[in-house]
């Protein structure tokens, strides 16, 4: 499990997703995952933070503490970011944006604490971009009509819809397949200095991580979020 799980040096080291144990599930063998354990601990981790937060927040002071400093500028940053691309729209989709924000960016610099990051499983990066894909066209449907959904798929011409449709679909795709391949391709590249290097790779491989997993992580949960909130303010018009 050690070396499924954890990118050291250890010289059975890959960058593929293991079993670690199977179970019985109606009558089928079920194999729970390197990446399940990591998403297990990644939501152990987020889960422990909020709850410190709440408790910290309902007894909030007017001079605040380190802890509190903190929360509250995560959530400023977050709302600020939101309201930006989002104006005064932003307003019901802080919460879902911060959330999502929150859970992408502990994912991919999860690295950095020797864990595989879930993000780099095509099965964790698909139902973000499914939610998205979902939360678009929900709004579509609610802000626009059908009516204005058959006129927007049919722009310009009635011809371009089957176009259009392709469009449509390859939003999720295209959402979750960016954020898995950048990730993945920085789990390989520090797979591939462990496994190749494993004497030598002492000490200086951290800066690879500082860019492979922070550096790029934040950048692609940005990514992730800013077209996220783009898609859902066009979906819902002016």
């Amino acid at each position: 499990m050690g070396a499924g799980i954890l990118l050291s040096g250890a010289a059975d080291i890959d960058f593929m997703v293991h079993g670690v144990f199977p179970y019985q599930f109606f009558g089928h063998e079920v194999w729970i995952t390197t990446t399940h354990i990591c998403l297990l601990i990644v939501l152990l981790v987020l889960a422990g933070f909020a709850i410190a937060a709440g408790t910290v927040m309902k007894k909030a002071t007017e001079v605040p503490g380190f802890f509190q400093n903190i929360v509250e500028l995560v959530v400023e940053l977050l709302d600020n970011m939101t309201v930006s691309v989002m104006g005064k729209k932003a307003a019901k989709f802080a919460n879902y944006i911060g959330s999502i924000f929150i859970f992408i960016l502990v994912c991919n610099i999860s690295g950095l604490f020797g864990l595989r990051p879930p993000t780099a499983d095509y099965g964790v990066t698909l139902p973000l971009g499914l939610i998205t894909f979902t939360l678009i066209h929900f709004n579509k449907f609610k802000h626009k009509k059908v009516k204005g959904v058959l006129a927007e798929l049919c722009d310009p011409w009635p011809i371009w819809a089957p176009i259009n449709l392709i469009g449509y679909v390859a939003v999720p795709i295209s959402l979750s397949l960016r954020l898995f391949a950048n990730v993945l391709s920085g789990v390989v590249m520090m797979a591939l200095v462990y496994g190749l290097l494993r004497v030598i790779a002492i000490g200086w491989p951290a800066a690879l991580h500082v860019y492979f997993d922070l550096f790029s992580g934040a950048i692609q949960t940005y990514v992730f979020c800013m077209l996220t909130m783009t898609y859902v303010s066009d979906a819902i018009g002016d």
